[in-house]
């Protein structure tokens, strides 16, 4: 798969909420740079799974995406509602925005390895698991 179908792929696996969508992008030998997240297939199936659960109606969009080499870069912005429990959290029904910029790299036509920053300080505040910190919301773009 080319770099552009490989994340047009995890999108629409994102928006369909289907985790076993993974193994259409993901190697076997996948590695996963994220605190989250093990390696490999089977454990990012799981945890889709999970967020899923936890966000039941999350829709997701592609901001930007970047090939560049064997790397591929894109930003996404998440939105949902905290229905079921996520990370151990129960359910708060506040609604969540998580933003990412995921990096991976690609290998024999999947994703190889991954790496990512997240918002999650911002997404714990929302549900409430952490105190709101200043004055002012960050400028978004």
């Amino acid at each position: 798969m080319e770099a552009r179908e490989l994340v047009d792929t995890y999108l629409t696996m994102l928006n369909t909420h289907d985790a076993d969508l993974v193994d259409a992008f993901i190697a076997p030998q996948y590695i996963n740079h994220n605190v989250v997240v093990a390696d490999g297939p089977e454990a990012n199936r799981e945890f889709w799974a999970m967020f899923f659960a936890g966000l039941p109606d999350v829709a997701v969009t592609m901001e930007d995406v970047i090939v560049a080499g064997d790397r591929v870069v894109g930003r996404f912005i998440y939105r949902g509602t905290h229905t079921g429990e996520l990370m151990g959290i129960p359910a708060t029904g506040a609604a969540v925005e998580m933003r990412s910029i995921d990096i991976w790299r690609i290998e024999d036509g999947l994703l190889a390895e991954h790496w990512d920053e997240l918002n999650l300080m911002e997404v714990f505040q929302q549900v409430g698991v952490l105190p709101q910190l200043g004055g002012g919301g960050a400028a978004r773009s």
